[in-house]
């Protein structure tokens, strides 16, 4: 039996052939980066100005805050763009009418005023305080930057009636917003990045703000050092890291309360290969709209992160979406009975991907892992559009998707960015995920949707909810308009979903085999008020087909060495060769005629899949007829077929011994973007799989454009 066994095995492995041999890919280890072209020419440029404006005048040192009252009465402040102050009377007048508010109910309670009330304010690092914060060593090639927690000021406020002093402590947290990419590690205190709390003794961290999305925050937190031994603790610190002279200077800023991170470039694969096309040559830095905000000058800049002005924003939270924040983490970290699972809708380009990183980001901040339902085809995650998966989360996700694709555990491959085409089988697929996930876990998982919400859209929103044993809703809305109904529990126990209909099994029934009344969850409501919200970037890299694209790149970056060096195209690569006979074949996103089966998936992305009935070939490729759900364990580009010999030729990052499992190769509508086909360089002669005898004058040449929010009459009366 020994025997047989491995004969069974031998010929499994014989299935996929490295005419390279076995890969090996250590672990990634980054190195340096300068900043791109055009930016170091801005930085020289600007530094040239600078220089001759500092020889006449020297920039005066940041002195530390008073801790005692004035003796005159304080006007109210606000902070500008620079970070300096100045006075502002509509904002004025009504923050006066707020503390105000605040006043009367603190004397109507009996209750003494006093100087005890905290006013948090962000205040941007920019400018010249850069210089004085901010200390870099040229022979590492990284920078060592102080944030501060500053007691601003005390202030006084007269009530319109009666003089009632009350005193307010204001401090001011200083923020970092900056595009480009880093490494970054805590030295001392604490900084917050996205939701997640970075602290001293932990390890370090890639930071990635592409020009594709709102650009990163790191925040100063409170601190609790001993105030007697800070400066001991910190020039210790200091010592690896700066020159004897750059460590007196900085050690002047150094509080009880302050911040000390360390800030290096970073290089990996994934970076190298999206900058070896020219159209994402510049994915780093500002773009257009940013030029004129971006702090040329400093320290960082060498470092390939460019600081930016305040008056540019970074990532806007409303108040709802803090208030939401706070109870959906209370119920991750244990605050309810089970395990929390949240789902997060709402219509298109209105935060719900960054609602949820955020979320899972704060979250890790008090649990181990959390559990990600991926239900948007459109906008995923942790994998190229097209797919249903489920993934553990155990590092915060501080950078956009394509900044963090893996394989997760369970990956359905739905070959679409859209359901409208097979609503049953995108239904299917999520319940099929969900069994995968274990029900004694008590992590916490949060469930991602698409972003259509009318019509079928919201049927579908209406069954995910039955079927799944939800316990929280985030309902993401914008403006005074309604995008879609409020799917509170009143409303689903009379909606009409596209599968289910009141009065409806329960999805406590489904999973656990139990009879139970209809369960109840709590509706949280969450108002949108960042700046361009439900409207789809038009500046370059922001377009959902450009996300995509970014995404399905980033995975194939996992093609390329984790050494630095040149990018290999990926028509130098060493292809898998894959048997007819082995793998299963099947077109999911359309009806294709079997003779043009392998001209249709020749040149093209295809997912990786495991069916469990073993395939059976007659000689010639195996056809599926129709789409199967099963489980998927990557991607490949299928770059030739060899009819004669009966051959795929497939280039992969998957792993061999996980290749040894799949049976079917599925093509979908998910296509290599143009750039792979057109851009790569080395090509000699005429450009495969190109051609430019197309006419789009002709008749269905074009694309055809779906509607998705329309309604059949027949369903009219179910809404």
């Amino acid at each position: 039996m020994k025997a047989n066994k491995h004969t069974q095995v031998k010929s499994k492995s014989q299935k996929w052939k490295d005419v390279r041999g076995k890969r090996c890919r250590p672990l990634i280890t980054p190195s340096d980066l300068n900043s791109s072209p055009v930016v170091v020419r801005m930085v020289k440029e600007h530094q040239v100005a600078k220089k001759k404006k500092r020889l006449k005048k020297k920039a005066k040192p940041v002195s530390e805050p008073k801790l005692t009252p004035p003796k005159s009465e304080c006007k109210k402040t606000h902070p500008q763009t620079n970070g300096s102050s100045s006075l502002s009377q509509d904002a004025e007048a009504e923050d006066v009418q707020d503390w105000k508010e605040y006043s009367q109910s603190i004397l109507r309670n009996g209750m003494e005023t006093s100087g005890d009330v905290e006013d948090i304010r962000m205040s941007r690092l920019e400018g010249e305080a850069l210089h004085h914060c901010a200390q870099r060593d040229d022979r590492q090639n990284h920078a060592v930057l102080v944030l501060q927690k500053h007691q601003v000021c005390f202030r006084t406020l007269q009530l319109q009636q009666a003089q009632y002093p009350f005193l307010n402590i204001t401090f001011s947290l200083q923020t970092l917003c900056f595009r480009g990419k880093c490494i970054l590690t805590c030295l001392y205190g604490r900084v917050e990045v996205m939701g997640f709390t970075i602290e001293e003794g932990q390890k370090s961290y890639p930071l990635f703000s592409p020009a594709s999305h709102c650009p990163l925050t790191i925040r100063a937190m409170e601190t609790s050092h001993d105030v007697r031994d800070h400066r001991t603790d910190t020039s210790l610190i200091l010592q690896e890291y700066l020159t004897p002279a750059s460590r007196k200077k900085l050690l002047k800023k150094v509080t009880s309360t302050s911040s000390i991170i360390l800030l290096e470039p970073m290089e990996t694969p994934l970076t190298r290969f999206l900058s070896s096309f020219s159209h994402l040559g510049e994915l780093f830095s500002p773009p257009a709209s940013e030029l004129m905000s971006a702090v040329l000058d400093t320290p960082l800049n060498g470092l390939g992160m460019i600081p930016l002005a305040s008056n540019i924003e970074g990532l806007k939270i409303s108040r709802s979406c803090k208030e939401t924040l706070n109870s959906v983490v209370s119920a991750c970290r244990g605050d309810i009975d089970g395990c929390a699972v949240v789902l997060v809708c709402g219509t298109k380009n209105v935060g719900k991907s960054t609602f949820i990183r955020n979320l899972i980001n704060t979250a890790l901040n008090h649990t181990a892992a959390v559990d990600y339902l991926e239900g948007d085809l459109g906008q995923t995650e942790f994998t190229p559009a097209g797919c249903l998966s489920l993934s553990t989360v155990t590092e915060p996700l501080l950078g956009p998707p394509f900044t963090h694709q893996n394989t997760p555990e369970h990956i359905i491959y739905f070959g679409q960015p859209s359901c409208e085409s097979d609503m049953d089988r995108y239904l299917e697929s999520l319940k099929s995920l969900f069994r995968q996930r274990p029900q004694s876990r008590e992590m916490p998982i949060i469930i991602n949707t698409m972003g259509w919400v009318k019509g079928f859209g919201l049927q579908l929103l209406v069954d995910i909810i039955r079927f799944l044993p939800v316990t929280h809703v985030v309902q993401l809305s914008h403006g005074g308009t309604t995008q879609c109904p409020a799917l509170t529990p009143e409303y689903l126990r009379t909606a009409h979903g596209y599968q289910t209909h009141p009065p409806s099994q329960t999805a406590l029934d489904e999973f656990t085999e139990s009879h139970c009344p209809p369960r109840t969850y709590s509706h949280l409501s969450v108002q949108s008020e960042f700046q361009g919200v439900a409207r789809q970037g038009t500046a370059r890299h922001q377009r959902t087909n450009e996300h995509r694209e970014l995404s399905l790149l980033a995975y194939l970056s996992q093609l390329q060495s984790p050494d630095p060096g040149p990018v290999r195209p990926l028509h130098s690569l060493t292809p898998y060769q894959v048997p007819y006979t082995a793998v299963a074949l099947g077109v999911i996103h359309c009806e294709v005629a079997p003779t043009h089966a392998l001209y249709a998936a020749n040149a093209s992305l295809v997912g990786l899949c495991c069916l469990a009935e073993k395939v059976a070939s007659r000689g010639g490729p195996v056809l599926l007829s129709q789409a199967p759900v099963c489980p998927c364990v990557g991607f490949g580009v299928l770059r030739g077929i060899d009819t004669a010999r009966g051959l795929y030729f497939l280039l992969t990052p998957v792993d061999p011994s996980t290749l040894r499992k799949v049976n079917c190769l599925l093509l979908g509508a998910i296509s290599l973007p143009s750039c792979i086909l057109t851009s790569q360089p080395g090509l000699e002669g005429e450009t495969p799989y190109v051609t430019t005898d197309y006419s789009f004058d002709l008749s269905g040449a074009g694309k055809i454009r779906v509607f998705k929010g329309l309604m059949r009459p027949s369903q009219m009366g179910t809404q």
